[in-house]
């Protein structure tokens, strides 16, 4: 994204509320595609730099959001909202919230009803890059809310990435970044665990980490394999084993979680992943493909 992005509108009056490295970010991308931005953060010090590049301070969160019609959270949860915007409920209405941080999907329902309670708009959004990425065409945002709303404020909010609209319930744009995020995080902790393996015969990280990420690449061209539509056969339950079977990714499992055992190693992420290919196994399921190992994740015991 860039200042001549002719899909934004020059002038665009915007607060920020939250000045961590994402809200830092946003608020220099909105600076650079020409909006008047106003932020507030709680620690005051930590908007000097934005401030210095043309941003606007407020004294107080009811200040900032007088500011501007739209108002974007960078927090740490859905509880810092209430922490900061509780005392000034009194600004709110005619605003529109769009709260960019992370909680669950029923919180997120809830604050939505707070802030229509207080006559105020509200969006959810889960934004899907790092900070440096914002506003980079890496970058992309999902969101949920009132379609009139997401319609009225998108030319604005594009520049912090494609945005990608899931619907009404305000619950699905964080229901789609806690999966997304189940998906990274899972993926790191199971990195450092190879990484570990690994370092156990003397090999260093600097070594073997180029060649892990290099498969983690594949991994979606693996998934792809043989499906004209990845997910059409799991919508509609079918679990063909033509290419692999959950008894031969079992093994695999066990064969990873003995070798962490003798290694040392945490076994918790092994133990988890193994658990899965057992329970599919115990229910019969052995010859089926590894996918469906989802029966056991929706169905625990």
């Amino acid at each position: 994204m860039n200042a001549q992005n002719p899909t934004t509108p020059q002038n665009t009056s915007v607060t920020v509320i939250g000045l961590g490295p994402m809200g830092q970010a946003m608020t220099r991308t909105l600076l650079a595609e020409g909006s008047r931005v106003t932020v507030w953060n709680r620690t005051a010090h930590r908007a000097d730099g934005v401030v210095a590049e043309g941003a606007t301070r407020a004294a107080t969160p009811a200040e900032a959001l007088e500011a501007s019609d739209l108002v974007l959270l960078s927090l740490t949860d859905y509880q810092a909202m209430y922490d900061v915007l509780d005392g000034a409920t009194a600004s709110l209405a005619g605003r529109t919230l769009v709260n960019l941080s992370s909680d669950t999907p029923d919180r997120t329902r809830e604050a939505a009803a707070w802030a229509a309670h207080h006559g105020a708009a509200f969006i959810a959004g889960g934004v899907m890059v790092p900070a440096p990425m914002v506003g980079t065409p890496a970058s992309s945002v999902f969101y949920s809310g009132r379609p009139e709303t997401m319609d009225s404020h998108r030319p604005t909010l594009v520049s912090l990435g494609s945005p990608r609209y899931l619907g009404s319930d305000p619950g699905l744009a964080q229901m789609m970044y806690q999966a997304q995020l189940m998906v990274f995080l899972s993926s790191l902790s199971a990195l450092m665990h190879a990484t570990a393996m690994l370092g156990s015969a003397g090999m260093k990280a600097e070594e073997v980490l180029p060649e892990l990420l290099a498969f983690t690449d594949t991994i979606g061209a693996i998934v792809r394999a043989g499906e004209e539509r990845p997910g059409a056969a799991l919508d509609a339950g079918e679990h063909p084993g033509a290419l692999s079977t959950v008894t031969m990714m079992g093994a695999t499992a066990d064969h990873i979680v003995e070798t962490s055992t003798s290694l040392g190693l945490d076994l918790a992420l092994p133990l988890a992943v193994q658990a899965h290919y057992r329970r599919a196994i115990e229910d019969g399921h052995g010859g089926d493909n590894w996918t469906r190992v989802i029966d056991g994740i929706r169905t625990p015991r």
